[in-house]
């Protein structure tokens, strides 16, 4: 998939919108998948994406999250955190199968089925560029800022 174009979807988002894949062309876009609004690691993650939004902003880079979670969750969530980009409930997993995010994972113990903590960039012309599968968070929204910085400089 790398290179090539993502096959156009769409998916409810927070404040009311509807994001489709086709309308946020024309400039990079990343796509960071996350199992869970509010727990502790996807809290961090979201914190860094806020933090850097403002240089994401300045490259022409949107940023949107998306986990399985309901818009209900997400708007609390946002609210709570700040956050200044859009959240997408992918709660019948669209998004999460075209990107194979979908894995089955220990969690004390036990084996459960949830999303791979992930990060995809596009460039403008909805081309996958580049991805990160099992992300650690720990410095994760600035090695994904300084890859946009690089894409933005190649085109």
């Amino acid at each position: 998939m790398l290179n090539e174009p993502v096959p156009d979807f769409e998916l409810p988002a927070t404040g009311g919108k509807i994001f489709r894949l086709s309308a946020a062309r024309g400039k990079p876009l990343i796509l960071y998948f996350y199992p869970k609004d509010s727990t502790p690691g996807c809290t961090t993650e979201a914190q860094q994406f806020r933090g850097l939004y403002p240089q994401f902003a300045a490259l022409g880079a949107e940023v949107c999250g998306i986990s399985r979670d309901s818009i209900k969750s997400h708007e609390n969530f946002k609210a709570k955190q700040g956050l200044p980009f859009e959240l997408l409930s992918d709660a019948e997993e669209k998004a999460c199968h075209l990107f194979g995010v979908i894995r089955m994972k220990n969690m004390y113990g036990k084996q459960v089925r949830g999303i791979e903590r992930s990060t995809f960039v596009l460039d403008g012309q909805g081309r996958l560029r580049r991805e990160w599968r099992g992300v650690k968070v720990a410095g994760h929204a600035q090695e994904v800022l300084e890859f946009a910085r690089e894409l933005c400089l190649a085109t």
